[in-house]
């Protein structure tokens, strides 16, 4: 259907390359940008609705899906059954010719020709031949790499520093990587010596110098010398936000500070991250409302659906309709839509108002623009 094609197109994790047609030094700032569609064909509009590049691309790939489609001024789309690259006016600086690829990490991208990965500079010169099975992206300086059925790590030399040994590697986080060999987890450094040794069923990759590891069906907290400062209690866990992370205990959800200690007692029925202003989407009982760091309610659990706070207000659904409320719970935007794809991002949101319909709106609730995708 068309409704999965158009979500398809917003979450697809690709990208590519070419020769250099533009210099990357007149290239302006791109973050304005949002997508918009004519048909199967999409392109991109600024904030006042004006667009900036035709509808003209089969495919475009945002970054670590945040809605953003250009990064390091480089924006991805697929023409036919190849990708590339192209500025903000539109034009290809690296002409469509992979069969996949990646945004730009630390000045190469991953890119994949025939079955094999390589990586790009910023010109669309090849710098790592396309020779491996797969690769991740660039992050410290390695990359992970799959060379038969084993993966290793190379730097941007394309040398292979670690050698391929492992069954899993994840990205290098703060100094730390983790492994999995013989169906436990450890973290090595950069030299691929084990700081950890493996010892988890699953070990999640650190932030802030914790990391979320699994023990049999529980999960707990380790620091970065392996030593438990939270032991596996925990049937369900996630990383720390606002100092709290979300922990399941049989069917109830509550949040924990970084001592392992209940800050929000286990009550809902399912529980979100907090936000960067400190709230966060819980259900209580079959209602949603939104919480604060000291579990109060900041919107009563009166919704049917709610979600996370963006730019100030946050999409609640009421029946089959979407509106939208400020952080004191009062109605901005009274619930008239179908659903929304994107809540208020650089002043817009994206709302559906009937099927394959859909609108950009400010925080108003006047309409920018709107499209089709049948």
């Amino acid at each position: 259907m068309i409704k999965k094609f158009f979500l398809f197109v917003i979450s697809i994790i690709m990208v590519s390359c070419g020769n250099e047609t533009s210099s990357k030094k007149e290239i302006k700032n791109t973050s304005e940008l949002h997508v918009i569609y004519l048909g199967k064909k999409l392109g991109f509009m600024d904030k006042a609705g004006k667009i900036i590049i035709n509808p003209q691309f089969d495919r475009a790939k945002t970054f670590k899906n945040e809605g953003h489609y250009f990064h390091e001024g480089f924006g991805v789309v697929r023409t036919g059954d190849k990708w590339g690259y192209i500025d903000e006016n539109g034009a290809y600086v690296i002409n469509p010719q992979f069969d996949r690829a990646n945004h730009f990490s630390e000045g190469l991208a991953q890119v994949r020709i025939g079955d094999k990965y390589g990586f790009i500079d910023e010109k669309g010169t090849l710098v790592i031949n396309p020779q491996f099975k797969y690769a991740g992206n660039f992050s410290e300086g390695l990359a992970s790499v799959t060379v038969g059925d084993k993966q290793g790590y190379i730097n941007k030399e394309g040398e292979i520093v670690i050698n391929p040994q492992f069954v899993q590697a994840l990205d290098f986080n703060e100094g730390l990587a983790s492994v999995q060999v013989e169906g436990k987890y450890g973290f090595i450094d950069t030299n691929g010596k084990y700081v950890i040794n493996p010892q988890f069923d699953y070990a999640y990759s650190f932030s802030d110098g914790i990391a979320q590891v699994v023990m049999g069906n529980k999960n707990g907290y380790i620091d970065t010398k392996g030593n438990y400062i939270i032991n596996p209690q925990f049937d369900t866990g996630s990383k720390f936000s606002n100092g709290l992370a979300v922990v399941r205990t049989g069917e109830n959800y509550g949040y924990i500070d970084t001592q392992g200690k209940y800050k929000i007692n286990p009550q809902f029925k399912s529980a979100g991250d907090f936000d960067s202003s400190g709230y966060a989407m819980v259900k209580s009982e079959d209602k949603y409302g939104i919480i604060d760091t000291e579990g109060k309610f900041v919107v009563n659990p009166i919704y049917d659906r709610v979600k996370p706070f963006k730019e100030g207000l946050a999409a609640v659904r009421i029946g089959n309709v979407y509106g939208f409320i400020d952080t004191e719970g009062k109605m901005i935007i009274n619930p008239q839509y179908k659903k929304v794809e994107i809540s208020f991002d650089r002043g817009l949101a994206l709302i559906e108002t009937e099927d394959d319909k859909y609108s950009y709106i400010n925080k108003k609730g006047e309409i920018i623009y709107s499209f089709t995708t049948d």
